[in-house]
This record gives C-alpha cells, sequence and structure tokens, in this order.
C-alpha cells in the first residue's frame, strides 16, 4: 500500500507519517512507501521501517496536483489548509488552498482515474467550523451547515467536493470534521483557535500566556493522539456503511474555558493558572461566538470513532507525548 500525506509539513501530518512510518502497517495491509507532501519539503520522520520520500508541492497549481495524482497512491490524506485566523485575514490565499487547491487535487486524481483505472481512499480533514451559529447545543449530525468564517465555507464547499466525487466514483472518500486540536506542541500557529491550546500548553512550561476571550467560551475538543486515530480510522473504514453522506463530525470534550483552567490548576496548581493574562480580542472574540459549543456525534460514535472525554485526559496525553521532556 502506498500512503500520499498532502499536508504533511504540519503538526498533524508530521505526526501522522511518524505514527504511519512506524508501524509500517495502515489496517491489514502492509505499508510499502509513504510519501509526504506539503509547500516546502516535509521532514521524513526518523525510525520509519519503510521508504519515506518528501516533496515540495502547491496543490493549487495543476501541475503539483497532476504530479502527485500520478503517483497512483492507494490512500491519500488531504491535510493541507490555511488555518482560519489566516483565512480570515487573507481572503485569497484562503480561496486558493483551501477550495480552489482542493479541487484541483481531485480533477487530477479523476483525470488520473480516466486514463487508468484508479480510485484511491481520499481522507480530507475537515473543521467544525463548517457550523455557524445559531445552533443547538449539542448539534445533532442532520443539523444545516451555515459557516460564519471564510475558512468554515471553504471546508463546507470542499465536504460537496467530496461527496459528488464519490458519488460519481471518482475517489473513494471520507470527510472528517476535526474538533479544535488541544494541546497543540510546539509555537502557537495563526488559528483562531490557538488560545485554547495557549492557556495550557505556555503555563505547564511556566511561561505566560494570553486569554483573548471569556471564560463562559465552551468549545469541542480533542488531543492530537485522537485526530491521528480518526484519520488512521477513515483511511481503513468499510465506506458502505457512510452511503451519500460522507463526511462525519468527530467526538470530543465540550468545555469551557473555564473547566481548562480547572483542570490546569489540578495538575499544575494555582500558580499554573496565575499565568494566564486576560486581555480581550475583539476579533478573535466575534470568530469564536460563530463557533459550536458541542456535538452529539452518533454516526461517528457508531462507526468507532473515539476521543478524550475530559480535559484533563487532554492534558495528561500532553504531558506524555508532546511537552518539553516527554517521553514519546
Amino acid at each position: 500500500m502506498h500512503i500520499l500525506i498532502i499536508g504533511a509539513g504540519g503538526m498533524i501530518g508530521r505526526k501522522l507519517a511518524a505514527t504511519l512510518g512506524r508501524s509500517g502497517s495502515l489496517g491489514d495491509h502492509a505499508i510499502t512507501r509513504i510519501t509526504l507532501a506539503d509547500v516546502v519539503a516535509p521532514p521524513v520522520p526518523a525510525g520509519a521501517s519503510v521508504p519515506v520520500e518528501a516533496l515540495a508541492a502547491d496543490i493549487s497549481e495543476s501541475s503539483a496536483a497532476e504530479a502527485l495524482a500520478a503517483r497512483r497512491a492507494d490512500v491519500i490524506f488531504h491535510l493541507a489548509a490555511i488555518v482560519s485566523g489566516e483565512a480570515e485575514r487573507n481572503f485569497e490565499l484562503g480561496y486558493r488552498v483551501n477550495l480552489d487547491g482542493t479541487r484541483s487535487l481531485l480533477e487530477a486524481i479523476r483525470r488520473e482515474g480516466s486514463r487508468q483505472a484508479y480510485v484511491p481512499r481520499f481522507v480530507f480533514s475537515s473543521s467544525i467550523a463548517v457550523y455557524g451559529s445559531p445552533f443547538p447545543d449539542p448539534i445533532p449530525d442532520d443539523y444545516v451547515l451555515a459557516p460564519l468564517t471564510s475558512y468554515g465555507v471553504q471546508k463546507a464547499m470542499s465536504e460537496l467536493l467530496l461527496a459528488d466525487y464519490s458519488r460519481r466514483g471518482f475517489i473513494d472518500g471520507v470527510g472528517i470534521r476535526l474538533p479544535t486540536i488541544v494541546i497543540r506542541p510546539g509555537a502557537p500557529n495563526a488559528a483562531a483557535s490557538g488560545f485554547f491550546s495557549g492557556i495550557l500548553r505556555e503555563p505547564l512550561a511556566g511561561q505566560r500566556a494570553v486569554l483573548p476571550v471569556e471564560e463562559t467560551v465552551k468549545h469541542w475538543l480533542a488531543s492530537p493522539r485522537s485526530a491521528i486515530k480518526f484519520l488512521i480510522h477513515a483511511a481503513t473504514l468499510d465506506t458502505a456503511a457512510l452511503g451519500v453522506r460522507r463526511t462525519l463530525t468527530m467526538p470530543g470534550v465540550a468545555a469551557t474555558v473555564a473547566d481548562q483552567i480547572a483542570a490546569l490548576r489540578r495538575a499544575a496548581g494555582p500558580e499554573a493558572a496565575d499565568l494566564i493574562d486576560r486581555r480581550r480580542d475583539e476579533v478573535i472574540e466575534g470568530i469564536v461566538a460563530g463557533w459550536p459549543k458541542s456535538f452529539a456525534p452518533e454516526r461517528a460514535t457508531q462507526l468507532g470513532f473515539v476521543a478524550e472525554t475530559t480535559v484533563d485526559e487532554l492534558i495528561e496525553v500532553y504531558l506524555a507525548e508532546d511537552a518539553p521532556g516527554a517521553s514519546r
């Protein structure tokens, strides 16, 4: 089995590459090689048990998408995206990468299959940003998509493309709407949701963090570990169970900022919570106000997707796997 990871330079892409590289298998299938692609050639994970090749490729350019499709990977993980805050600030870039890049890739796969039969499993990382207020709490699986950010619109449009290209038999697609990933390791990124990780990650390291919203803000969270498990499970899922509805909302933890701070106190003491500086940011507040608070992801749960159930578990995963000095 040949695996292609697009957007492999991001945090989730690097973790997915490392996990698959170490295991050398995906479900019941042996992995023969892994190809990693991103705008800048991503790092090759250490300790891989199979050959790994890294490429620089911008999928919004048709020639790059064609070259990737020509490799005829059995499973394609499409993780490449301009994140929420950046997509809102840079309208043209967001659409060029998040929508045009996705369609360019799907079209390249379709054309490759028209020359000789080729229908890869295509796992697409979508987002809960496809939902916008007003909405119920929790949000059921059949609730209308009405995003209030450009990023959410781009992801929702890509979900429709995924469903149509799957319906037409060009790909065997599975979309997963990822919760906000907490705690993200490393430096903050440009996502509007970055503070959800920052208010835990920085205090756990004895550093100050900025909280730009009220503590009553509630959101849907999952760990990087769960995100990798979601992707791998989506790649091995029997898609007959999905029918025409190809995208699933993933399980997660519904938590307020206050819940996060309480869990931080339990993990690292009151002095850690004292490192959080409250500085309101009206732009971030406006974006987050339109985001969902919690879900009832029954379809995903019935199909075997699982995640953490408390913020305490999210912190435990970070301390075990991603904090400075962690064993893994």
